[in-house]
């Protein structure tokens, strides 16, 4: 009876002193790992998403838009017809040039036939002078005579004359004609406006019906070879930021996501008001959704 109790007593003993040790006892520190770090600088510009190709597609001619076959937003290729204008009035002068070059060659060939006819003539006047001063020599024909054949003589070598200018002039007609008739089919072709190059039309400025005036817009095209950002850098950068340094991009329309870049172009101009210079930075990655002319911080990272 005296034994069972001291057994019972002894065995909560270990038990109270085990769970104290797992509760309150310090755990063994685990050796830290230690990872070495290179702090990156970066130099930080404010700028606008450009397209380094960018071209206003607009008209030679002054005519009516008749026809627009792509829309902002639409992908082309180069040679790709964009719009056509009204090509009626042309089409008419087109005929009326060929028609006048068509009488300016039946011209020409009459006068050439001409100029065959003098030179027959004059060559019968020069025979026929030839024998009337041979007979004036021998007195079997009158003086006068002979003379009549130096006139006639005459007359056929100025008719020869203007045979020559005839076809002078002709041909000239036949040149203009010529020249006429090309640039009437020039303006034929320029009353179809095709791409220069593959792009993206990023704004369309006319619709059907409005008068067209050369050099006024239609739309805007933008080559996607290469998109960047002209960022404005305080020029206290100037020795630190290099042609192919790699760059982050944040577009204020994301502000919570960086998009890759490296600067592609470094402006050899700084502003003599803000003291900030121009730095374009290739974007390698653009947004889902973008537009040329947003607003975009760069933070091009230093060596």
């Amino acid at each position: 009876m005296f034994r069972r109790p001291l057994f019972w007593i002894f065995v909560a003993a270990l038990a109270g002193v085990a769970v104290y040790k797992l509760k309150f006892a310090t755990p063994a520190a685990a050796a830290p790992t230690v990872v070495k770090a290179m702090p990156v600088g970066e130099v930080m510009g404010t700028g606008t998403l450009e397209a380094r190709v960018k071209t206003t597609i607009s008209s030679r001619i002054q005519e009516r838009l008749a026809e627009v076959l792509v829309d902002q937003g639409d992908t082309v290729k180069a040679g790709q017809l964009l719009a056509r204008l009204d090509d009626a009035e042309i089409k008419q002068q087109v005929a009326i040039a060929e028609a006048t070059l068509s009488a300016a060659k039946q011209t020409s060939a009459r006068v050439s036939a001409d100029l065959a006819r003098s030179e027959a003539v004059l060559e019968q006047a020069r025979r026929d002078n030839e024998r009337l001063v041979d007979l004036a020599k021998a007195n079997a024909v009158a003086q006068s005579e002979a003379d009549k054949g130096v006139e006639a003589l005459r007359v056929a070598e100025a008719d020869l004359k203007r045979s020559h200018a005839a076809i002078a002039e002709a041909e000239g007609q036949v040149l203009v004609a010529e020249k006429n008739l090309l640039y009437r089919k020039e303006q034929m072709a320029f009353t179809e406006i095709v791409a220069p190059y593959d792009g993206l039309i990023i704004r369309r400025d006319r619709e059907l019906g409005e008068m067209l005036v050369p050099g006024g817009p239609l739309m805007e095209l933008i080559s996607l070879e290469e998109i960047w950002v002209s960022a404005w850098v305080d020029e206290t950068a100037i020795p630190t930021v290099n042609v192919g340094q790699k760059a982050r991009i944040v577009f204020r329309s994301e502000s919570g996501k960086s998009y890759p870049g490296v600067v592609a172009r470094i402006g050899r101009e700084t502003d003599r008001e803000t003291r900030e210079f121009l730095v374009d930075v290739r974007v390698n990655e653009l947004p889902k959704n973008w537009t040329i002319g947003q607003r975009a911080e760069v933070f091009i990272q230093m060596p």
